[in-house]
């Protein structure tokens, strides 16, 4: 856990920006969202389908998602869900991206509907 701390927070072979996620639901392909943030946040703002497992119930979890889905984690700003996308890669999940940015930068770059919140 301690070298965790010392990754990046961005990985451009695990990151899809805001804009490669919206041209793939334009050209129809199906994305289970992985919203791994906690209930409060997800209270406040949440993408349209979204699967919700906290971070910290993922490892417990994971089952719940099919390994051979397109999978797009997010989070608030992509951190979290950078850890969550590496996790599943870990546990053999051919299909997992981050949404570089989080919800955050879905809000600003794609959705301005989608509510920010600090």
């Amino acid at each position: 856990m301690f070298f965790d701390l010392f990754q990046s927070q961005s990985d451009p072979a695990l990151d899809l920006s805001p804009q490669d996620v919206k041209a793939k639901l334009d050209g129809g392909e199906k994305i289970v969202f992985l919203d791994v943030r906690e209930p409060w946040e997800v209270a406040l703002n949440r993408l349209a389908g979204a699967v919700h497992i906290p971070l910290g119930e993922l490892g417990q979890r994971y089952r719940e998602l099919n390994p051979d889905a397109d999978i797009i984690a997010y989070c608030h700003m992509g951190v979290r869900s950078l850890k969550a996308t590496r996790f599943l890669k870990e546990q053999q999940f051919k299909n997992v991206k981050n949404l570089a940015g989080g919800i955050e930068a879905w809000s600003l770059q794609v959705d301005p509907k989608v509510p920010r919140y600090r």
